[in-house]
Protein backbone atom coordinates (compact mmCIF):
# COMPACT_ATOMS: atom_id res chain seq x y z
CA UNK A 1 0.00 0.00 0.00
CA UNK A 2 1.61 3.30 -1.00
CA UNK A 3 1.72 5.23 2.22
CA UNK A 4 1.23 9.22 2.43
CA UNK A 5 4.02 11.40 2.98
CA UNK A 6 4.47 11.92 6.46
CA UNK A 7 6.02 15.34 6.71
CA UNK A 8 3.81 16.07 9.74
CA UNK A 9 3.68 14.40 12.83
CA UNK A 10 0.68 11.83 12.81
CA UNK A 11 -1.98 13.36 15.03
CA UNK A 12 -3.24 10.01 15.88
CA UNK A 13 -0.43 9.76 18.40
CA UNK A 14 1.48 12.21 20.67
CA UNK A 15 0.34 15.02 22.97
CA UNK A 16 -3.33 16.49 21.35
CA UNK A 17 -2.49 20.36 23.33
CA UNK A 18 1.18 19.91 21.07
CA UNK A 19 -0.99 18.85 17.95
CA UNK A 20 -3.76 21.52 18.50
CA UNK A 21 -0.90 24.45 18.85
CA UNK A 22 1.34 23.21 15.93
CA UNK A 23 -1.62 23.50 13.38
CA UNK A 24 -4.03 26.20 15.23
CA UNK A 25 -1.18 28.95 15.29
CA UNK A 26 -0.58 28.89 11.90
CA UNK A 27 -4.07 28.49 11.01
CA UNK A 28 -5.12 31.33 13.37
CA UNK A 29 -2.50 33.27 11.72
CA UNK A 30 -3.15 32.60 7.82
CA UNK A 31 -7.10 33.78 9.16
CA UNK A 32 -5.79 36.89 10.81
CA UNK A 33 -4.15 37.46 7.28
CA UNK A 34 -7.30 36.78 5.78
CA UNK A 35 -9.62 39.03 7.76
CA UNK A 36 -6.59 41.62 8.01
CA UNK A 37 -7.05 41.28 3.63
CA UNK A 38 -10.67 42.04 4.04
CA UNK A 39 -10.13 45.06 5.99
CA UNK A 40 -7.40 46.37 3.46
CA UNK A 41 -10.30 46.09 1.07
CA UNK A 42 -12.35 47.87 2.93
CA UNK A 43 -10.15 50.57 3.48
CA UNK A 44 -9.63 50.90 0.19
CA UNK A 45 -12.85 51.35 -0.91
CA UNK A 46 -13.29 54.15 1.92
CA UNK A 47 -10.57 55.43 0.58
CA UNK A 48 -12.77 55.77 -2.75
CA UNK A 49 -15.65 57.19 -1.19
CA UNK A 50 -18.34 56.55 1.96
CA UNK A 51 -20.90 55.29 -0.73
CA UNK A 52 -18.25 52.65 -2.37
CA UNK A 53 -17.69 51.49 1.43
CA UNK A 54 -21.57 50.46 1.08
CA UNK A 55 -21.45 49.05 -1.74
CA UNK A 56 -18.52 46.95 -1.53
CA UNK A 57 -20.20 46.03 2.07
CA UNK A 58 -23.79 45.11 0.68
CA UNK A 59 -21.83 43.40 -2.34
CA UNK A 60 -19.69 40.96 -0.33
CA UNK A 61 -22.51 39.66 1.43
CA UNK A 62 -24.68 38.97 -2.07
CA UNK A 63 -21.37 37.93 -3.44
CA UNK A 64 -20.61 34.58 -0.20
CA UNK A 65 -24.41 34.07 -0.40
CA UNK A 66 -24.21 32.98 -3.84
CA UNK A 67 -20.93 31.11 -3.05
CA UNK A 68 -21.94 29.32 -0.27
CA UNK A 69 -23.39 26.39 -1.96
CA UNK A 70 -19.76 25.37 -2.55
CA UNK A 71 -18.23 26.85 0.18
CA UNK A 72 -18.61 23.64 2.82
CA UNK A 73 -16.39 22.05 0.28
CA UNK A 74 -13.27 22.79 3.09
CA UNK A 75 -15.09 20.99 5.31
CA UNK A 76 -16.10 18.25 2.91
CA UNK A 77 -12.56 17.63 1.81
CA UNK A 78 -11.08 17.77 5.69
CA UNK A 79 -13.94 14.79 6.49
CA UNK A 80 -13.34 12.44 3.92
CA UNK A 81 -9.88 12.96 3.59
CA UNK A 82 -8.55 12.58 7.27
CA UNK A 83 -9.23 9.23 8.03
CA UNK A 84 -7.50 7.91 5.05
CA UNK A 85 -4.50 10.38 6.20
CA UNK A 86 -4.98 8.54 9.49
CA UNK A 87 -4.50 5.14 8.15
CA UNK A 88 -1.35 6.41 5.40
CA UNK A 89 -3.79 5.81 2.41
CA UNK A 90 -2.01 8.27 -0.64
CA UNK A 91 -4.21 6.24 -3.36
CA UNK A 92 -7.86 6.86 -1.34
CA UNK A 93 -6.37 10.58 -0.35
CA UNK A 94 -5.68 11.07 -3.91
CA UNK A 95 -9.09 9.38 -4.95
CA UNK A 96 -10.69 12.13 -3.00
CA UNK A 97 -9.08 15.31 -4.12
CA UNK A 98 -9.46 14.59 -7.89
CA UNK A 99 -13.29 14.25 -6.82
CA UNK A 100 -12.75 17.50 -4.70
CA UNK A 101 -11.29 19.56 -7.65
CA UNK A 102 -14.47 18.67 -9.74
CA UNK A 103 -17.02 19.63 -7.18
CA UNK A 104 -15.21 22.70 -6.76
CA UNK A 105 -15.56 23.34 -10.82
CA UNK A 106 -18.93 22.50 -10.47
CA UNK A 107 -19.95 24.40 -7.60
CA UNK A 108 -18.27 28.09 -9.33
CA UNK A 109 -20.23 27.58 -12.69
CA UNK A 110 -23.26 27.31 -10.18
CA UNK A 111 -22.96 30.34 -8.20
CA UNK A 112 -22.08 32.48 -11.71
CA UNK A 113 -25.68 30.98 -13.04
CA UNK A 114 -27.58 32.18 -9.67
CA UNK A 115 -25.60 35.39 -9.59
CA UNK A 116 -26.39 36.06 -13.34
CA UNK A 117 -30.20 35.89 -12.15
CA UNK A 118 -30.15 37.35 -8.55
CA UNK A 119 -27.33 39.35 -7.35
CA UNK A 120 -28.85 42.60 -8.81
CA UNK A 121 -32.41 41.89 -7.05
CA UNK A 122 -30.38 40.75 -3.81
CA UNK A 123 -28.48 43.99 -3.48
CA UNK A 124 -31.51 46.36 -4.28
CA UNK A 125 -33.41 44.04 -1.32
CA UNK A 126 -30.30 44.54 0.76
CA UNK A 127 -31.28 48.15 1.15
CA UNK A 128 -28.79 49.38 -1.93
CA UNK A 129 -30.00 52.48 -3.00
CA UNK A 130 -29.85 53.93 -6.90
CA UNK A 131 -26.40 55.12 -6.62
CA UNK A 132 -25.01 52.54 -4.67
CA UNK A 133 -26.44 50.16 -6.54
CA UNK A 134 -23.91 50.05 -9.76
CA UNK A 135 -21.25 50.12 -7.29
CA UNK A 136 -22.01 46.58 -5.56
CA UNK A 137 -23.27 45.19 -9.03
CA UNK A 138 -19.49 46.08 -10.45
CA UNK A 139 -17.71 44.44 -7.61
CA UNK A 140 -20.26 41.71 -7.97
CA UNK A 141 -19.81 40.89 -11.50
CA UNK A 142 -15.40 40.41 -11.34
CA UNK A 143 -15.74 38.12 -8.46
CA UNK A 144 -18.61 35.66 -9.59
CA UNK A 145 -16.73 35.50 -13.01
CA UNK A 146 -13.69 34.24 -10.93
CA UNK A 147 -15.06 32.50 -8.37
CA UNK A 148 -13.12 28.99 -9.61
CA UNK A 149 -10.38 30.48 -8.01
CA UNK A 150 -12.63 30.84 -4.65
CA UNK A 151 -13.98 27.17 -4.49
CA UNK A 152 -10.52 25.47 -5.52
CA UNK A 153 -8.60 27.50 -2.77
CA UNK A 154 -11.01 26.17 -0.53
CA UNK A 155 -11.08 22.71 -1.44
CA UNK A 156 -7.16 22.12 -1.63
CA UNK A 157 -7.19 23.89 2.25
CA UNK A 158 -9.36 21.78 3.80
CA UNK A 159 -7.00 18.90 2.13
CA UNK A 160 -4.12 20.05 3.34
CA UNK A 161 -5.75 20.55 6.91
CA UNK A 162 -6.84 17.02 7.01
CA UNK A 163 -2.77 15.63 6.32
CA UNK A 164 -2.14 18.10 9.17
CA UNK A 165 -0.65 21.13 7.48
CA UNK A 166 -1.91 24.57 8.13
CA UNK A 167 1.15 25.88 7.14
CA UNK A 168 0.66 25.76 3.41
CA UNK A 169 -2.47 27.90 3.36
CA UNK A 170 -1.33 30.30 5.83
CA UNK A 171 1.83 30.98 3.72
CA UNK A 172 -1.00 31.14 0.99
CA UNK A 173 -2.68 33.80 2.57
CA UNK A 174 -0.21 35.93 3.93
CA UNK A 175 1.64 36.31 0.61
CA UNK A 176 -2.34 37.42 -0.27
CA UNK A 177 -2.70 40.01 1.71
CA UNK A 178 0.80 41.58 0.83
CA UNK A 179 0.13 41.39 -2.92
CA UNK A 180 -3.47 42.84 -1.87
CA UNK A 181 -1.82 46.04 -0.34
CA UNK A 182 -0.05 46.56 -4.06
CA UNK A 183 -2.55 44.99 -6.43
CA UNK A 184 -5.35 46.86 -4.76
CA UNK A 185 -4.02 50.33 -5.60
CA UNK A 186 -2.66 49.46 -8.29
CA UNK A 187 -6.02 48.14 -10.37
CA UNK A 188 -8.30 50.90 -8.32
CA UNK A 189 -6.16 53.96 -8.70
CA UNK A 190 -3.65 53.17 -11.35
CA UNK A 191 -6.01 51.88 -14.03
CA UNK A 192 -8.80 53.59 -12.30
CA UNK A 193 -10.97 50.66 -12.21
CA UNK A 194 -12.03 51.73 -8.81
CA UNK A 195 -14.21 49.19 -6.94
CA UNK A 196 -14.11 46.77 -9.94
CA UNK A 197 -10.09 47.07 -9.36
CA UNK A 198 -10.23 45.93 -5.83
CA UNK A 199 -12.13 43.26 -7.00
CA UNK A 200 -9.95 41.85 -10.06
CA UNK A 201 -7.34 41.96 -7.25
CA UNK A 202 -8.97 39.75 -5.07
CA UNK A 203 -9.80 37.34 -7.81
CA UNK A 204 -6.24 36.92 -9.34
CA UNK A 205 -4.94 36.47 -5.52
CA UNK A 206 -7.61 34.02 -5.43
CA UNK A 207 -6.23 32.20 -8.49
CA UNK A 208 -2.93 32.15 -7.19
CA UNK A 209 -4.04 31.10 -4.36
CA UNK A 210 -5.39 27.91 -5.54
CA UNK A 211 -2.55 26.73 -7.75
CA UNK A 212 -0.11 27.47 -5.04
CA UNK A 213 -2.16 25.01 -2.47
CA UNK A 214 -2.52 22.72 -5.32
CA UNK A 215 1.21 22.65 -6.30
CA UNK A 216 1.87 21.56 -2.56
CA UNK A 217 -0.20 18.82 -2.33
CA UNK A 218 1.14 17.37 -5.74
CA UNK A 219 4.49 17.55 -4.12
CA UNK A 220 3.78 16.00 -0.29
CA UNK A 221 1.77 13.46 -1.93
CA UNK A 222 3.81 12.83 -5.25
CA UNK A 223 0.80 13.02 -7.34
CA UNK A 224 -0.93 14.47 -10.25
CA UNK A 225 -4.46 16.19 -9.68
CA UNK A 226 -6.85 15.95 -12.18
CA UNK A 227 -10.99 16.92 -11.58
CA UNK A 228 -13.14 13.92 -11.68
CA UNK A 229 -16.36 12.85 -11.67
CA UNK A 230 -16.57 9.35 -9.40
CA UNK A 231 -20.38 9.30 -8.76
CA UNK A 232 -19.94 7.14 -5.79
CA UNK A 233 -17.37 10.20 -3.99
CA UNK A 234 -19.56 12.81 -5.32
CA UNK A 235 -22.14 11.51 -3.64
CA UNK A 236 -20.11 10.54 -0.48
CA UNK A 237 -18.46 13.87 -0.74
CA UNK A 238 -22.01 16.13 -0.68
CA UNK A 239 -23.49 14.15 1.93
CA UNK A 240 -20.64 16.63 3.62
CA UNK A 241 -20.47 19.52 1.74
CA UNK A 242 -24.06 20.27 1.39
CA UNK A 243 -25.21 20.02 5.04
CA UNK A 244 -21.51 22.42 5.80
CA UNK A 245 -22.75 24.37 2.96
CA UNK A 246 -26.08 25.01 4.30
CA UNK A 247 -24.93 25.32 7.55
CA UNK A 248 -22.75 28.49 5.76
CA UNK A 249 -26.22 29.28 3.98
CA UNK A 250 -27.66 29.77 7.23
CA UNK A 251 -24.98 32.03 8.26
CA UNK A 252 -25.01 34.42 4.84
CA UNK A 253 -28.90 34.48 5.08
CA UNK A 254 -29.34 35.34 8.52
CA UNK A 255 -26.89 37.87 8.03
CA UNK A 256 -28.46 39.02 5.06
CA UNK A 257 -31.81 39.66 6.51
CA UNK A 258 -29.84 41.49 9.75
CA UNK A 259 -28.45 43.62 7.24
CA UNK A 260 -31.52 43.96 5.36
CA UNK A 261 -33.32 44.75 8.59
CA UNK A 262 -30.63 47.38 9.68
CA UNK A 263 -30.95 48.71 6.41
CA UNK A 264 -34.11 50.04 7.24
CA UNK A 265 -32.58 52.22 9.46
CA UNK A 266 -30.37 53.60 6.87
CA UNK A 267 -27.32 52.40 4.48
CA UNK A 268 -24.50 53.84 6.81
CA UNK A 269 -25.78 51.49 9.35
CA UNK A 270 -25.36 48.82 7.26
CA UNK A 271 -22.19 49.70 6.79
CA UNK A 272 -21.22 50.19 10.53
CA UNK A 273 -22.36 46.99 11.37
CA UNK A 274 -20.56 44.89 8.13
CA UNK A 275 -16.90 46.61 9.73
CA UNK A 276 -17.52 45.81 13.42
CA UNK A 277 -18.48 42.69 12.14
CA UNK A 278 -15.01 42.18 10.39
CA UNK A 279 -13.28 43.21 13.25
CA UNK A 280 -15.13 41.07 15.64
CA UNK A 281 -13.94 38.00 13.19
CA UNK A 282 -10.27 39.24 13.52
CA UNK A 283 -10.58 38.85 17.41
CA UNK A 284 -12.69 34.97 16.75
CA UNK A 285 -9.76 34.01 14.26
CA UNK A 286 -7.83 32.51 17.14
CA UNK A 287 -10.93 30.25 18.12
CA UNK A 288 -11.85 29.20 14.65
CA UNK A 289 -7.87 28.31 13.99
CA UNK A 290 -8.22 25.94 17.07
CA UNK A 291 -11.54 24.53 15.26
CA UNK A 292 -9.27 23.64 12.50
CA UNK A 293 -6.93 21.69 14.87
CA UNK A 294 -9.90 20.03 15.92
CA UNK A 295 -11.35 18.86 13.21
CA UNK A 296 -7.81 17.46 11.98
CA UNK A 297 -7.13 15.75 15.33
CA UNK A 298 -10.49 14.50 15.40
CA UNK A 299 -10.65 13.22 12.05
CA UNK A 300 -7.74 11.55 11.94
CA UNK A 301 -8.74 9.66 15.10
CA UNK A 302 -12.11 8.71 13.95
CA UNK A 303 -9.90 7.13 10.70
CA UNK A 304 -7.92 4.41 13.22
CA UNK A 305 -10.50 3.97 15.89
CA UNK A 306 -9.27 5.89 18.54
CA UNK A 307 -12.31 7.16 19.92
CA UNK A 308 -11.32 8.00 23.19
CA UNK A 309 -8.95 10.87 21.78
CA UNK A 310 -11.84 12.49 19.87
CA UNK A 311 -13.37 13.08 23.65
CA UNK A 312 -10.23 14.40 24.75
CA UNK A 313 -9.54 17.04 21.98
CA UNK A 314 -12.90 18.07 22.75
CA UNK A 315 -12.94 18.82 26.45
CA UNK A 316 -9.21 20.20 25.52
CA UNK A 317 -10.34 22.43 22.69
CA UNK A 318 -12.98 23.95 25.08
CA UNK A 319 -10.40 24.55 27.96
CA UNK A 320 -7.65 26.29 25.27
CA UNK A 321 -10.85 28.55 23.82
CA UNK A 322 -12.02 29.52 27.59
CA UNK A 323 -8.37 30.94 27.50
CA UNK A 324 -8.93 32.73 24.43
CA UNK A 325 -12.01 34.39 25.43
CA UNK A 326 -10.54 35.49 28.77
CA UNK A 327 -7.96 37.39 26.73
CA UNK A 328 -10.02 38.82 23.64
CA UNK A 329 -13.10 40.06 25.70
CA UNK A 330 -11.56 42.79 27.15
CA UNK A 331 -9.98 44.29 23.98
CA UNK A 332 -13.39 43.63 22.25
CA UNK A 333 -15.06 45.89 24.86
CA UNK A 334 -12.33 48.65 25.42
CA UNK A 335 -10.39 49.18 21.87
CA UNK A 336 -13.46 49.09 19.60
CA UNK A 337 -13.93 52.60 19.39
CA UNK A 338 -10.33 53.24 18.53
CA UNK A 339 -10.53 50.04 15.91
CA UNK A 340 -13.32 51.87 14.29
CA UNK A 341 -11.66 55.19 13.97
CA UNK A 342 -9.30 53.11 11.90
CA UNK A 343 -12.18 52.76 8.86
CA UNK A 344 -14.79 56.14 8.50
CA UNK A 345 -15.06 59.04 10.46
CA UNK A 346 -18.65 59.07 9.79
CA UNK A 347 -20.30 58.77 13.36
CA UNK A 348 -23.13 56.99 12.39
CA UNK A 349 -20.71 54.12 11.16
CA UNK A 350 -18.90 54.32 14.32
CA UNK A 351 -21.49 54.15 16.72
CA UNK A 352 -23.14 51.19 15.21
CA UNK A 353 -19.86 49.08 14.79
CA UNK A 354 -18.89 49.94 18.71
CA UNK A 355 -22.82 49.05 19.70
CA UNK A 356 -22.23 45.77 18.13
CA UNK A 357 -18.85 44.83 19.21
CA UNK A 358 -19.83 45.74 22.93
CA UNK A 359 -23.03 43.87 22.90
CA UNK A 360 -21.32 40.64 21.11
CA UNK A 361 -18.76 40.58 23.42
CA UNK A 362 -21.93 38.60 26.34
CA UNK A 363 -21.95 35.75 23.55
CA UNK A 364 -17.90 35.43 22.58
CA UNK A 365 -17.05 32.20 24.65
CA UNK A 366 -20.31 30.74 23.29
CA UNK A 367 -19.34 31.14 19.55
CA UNK A 368 -15.99 29.18 20.80
CA UNK A 369 -18.18 26.09 22.53
CA UNK A 370 -20.32 26.43 18.66
CA UNK A 371 -17.37 26.16 16.63
CA UNK A 372 -15.41 23.05 18.52
CA UNK A 373 -18.68 21.39 18.96
CA UNK A 374 -19.40 21.68 15.20
CA UNK A 375 -15.84 21.03 14.44
CA UNK A 376 -16.10 17.71 16.37
CA UNK A 377 -19.36 16.47 14.70
CA UNK A 378 -18.05 17.10 10.98
CA UNK A 379 -14.78 14.81 11.94
CA UNK A 380 -17.07 12.46 12.94
CA UNK A 381 -18.99 12.82 9.33
CA UNK A 382 -22.47 13.98 11.05
CA UNK A 383 -23.05 16.83 9.56
CA UNK A 384 -27.16 17.25 10.34
CA UNK A 385 -27.25 18.75 13.47
CA UNK A 386 -25.02 21.55 12.71
CA UNK A 387 -27.21 22.41 9.52
CA UNK A 388 -30.44 22.32 11.80
CA UNK A 389 -28.92 23.94 14.49
CA UNK A 390 -27.94 26.46 12.71
CA UNK A 391 -31.11 27.12 10.80
CA UNK A 392 -32.84 27.47 14.11
CA UNK A 393 -29.86 29.70 15.12
CA UNK A 394 -29.02 32.26 12.58
CA UNK A 395 -31.94 32.23 10.23
CA UNK A 396 -35.27 31.16 11.49
CA UNK A 397 -35.47 32.39 15.33
CA UNK A 398 -33.59 35.56 14.77
CA UNK A 399 -35.31 36.54 11.63
CA UNK A 400 -38.16 35.90 13.38
CA UNK A 401 -37.64 38.03 16.31
CA UNK A 402 -35.77 40.39 14.88
CA UNK A 403 -38.53 41.05 12.30
CA UNK A 404 -41.45 41.47 15.05
CA UNK A 405 -38.82 43.35 16.83
CA UNK A 406 -38.05 46.17 14.63
CA UNK A 407 -40.96 46.11 11.82
CA UNK A 408 -43.91 44.96 13.53
CA UNK A 409 -43.37 46.98 17.13
CA UNK A 410 -40.98 49.27 16.22
CA UNK A 411 -37.83 48.72 18.77
CA UNK A 412 -34.64 50.17 17.98
CA UNK A 413 -31.39 48.96 16.44
CA UNK A 414 -30.03 47.55 19.03
CA UNK A 415 -32.84 45.47 19.99
CA UNK A 416 -31.44 42.78 17.07
CA UNK A 417 -27.82 42.89 18.63
CA UNK A 418 -29.26 41.38 22.32
CA UNK A 419 -31.47 39.07 20.17
CA UNK A 420 -28.19 37.53 18.49
CA UNK A 421 -26.26 37.02 21.49
CA UNK A 422 -29.44 35.84 23.31
CA UNK A 423 -30.21 33.07 20.12
CA UNK A 424 -25.92 32.45 20.53
CA UNK A 425 -25.74 31.71 24.24
CA UNK A 426 -28.72 29.17 24.16
CA UNK A 427 -27.37 27.14 20.66
CA UNK A 428 -24.27 26.63 22.76
CA UNK A 429 -25.62 25.06 25.57
CA UNK A 430 -27.61 22.94 23.27
CA UNK A 431 -24.46 21.87 21.06
CA UNK A 432 -22.56 21.16 23.61
CA UNK A 433 -24.38 18.76 25.37
CA UNK A 434 -25.31 16.73 21.89
CA UNK A 435 -21.55 16.93 20.78
CA UNK A 436 -20.95 15.31 24.38
CA UNK A 437 -23.54 12.59 23.63
CA UNK A 438 -22.53 11.66 20.62
CA UNK A 439 -19.11 11.36 21.40
CA UNK A 440 -19.56 9.07 24.59
CA UNK A 441 -21.81 6.98 22.12
CA UNK A 442 -19.33 6.36 19.82
CA UNK A 443 -16.24 5.58 22.39
CA UNK A 444 -19.02 3.10 23.98
CA UNK A 445 -19.79 1.33 20.08
CA UNK A 446 -16.02 1.24 19.76
CA UNK A 447 -15.50 -0.74 22.96
CA UNK A 448 -17.64 -2.90 22.22
CA UNK A 449 -16.75 -3.84 18.68
CA UNK A 450 -13.25 -4.08 20.01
Amino acid sequence: MQEVTKSEPSLTEGSIVAHMLRLAIPASTGMIFNTLYNLTDIWFAGYLSDNALTGLSIASSVFFLLLSIGIGIQTGASAMIAPGAGRGETHEVKGWLDNVSGLAIAFSALSFVLGYFAARPLVVLLGAESHIEPLAMEYLWVTLAGSVGFTLSFGAAGALMALGDTKSNRNALMIGFFANFGLNPFFTFVLDLGVGGIALATVVIKFATAFYLFRVLMKRLNISVMPAFDKARWQELLKQILPASFNMLTIILGGFITVALIGQFGSEHVAGYTVGLRLEQVLLLPALGLNSAVMAIAGQNMGVGRYERVGETYRKGLLIGFFMAVVSIPIMYFLSPLAMNLFTSDSAIKNTGVTYLRIDTLAFYAYVVLFQSVAILQAMQKPMFPMYLGIARQLVVPAFINYMLVVVWGYPMVSMFYTIVTVVILSAILAFFYTRRKINKVKKEGGSTA
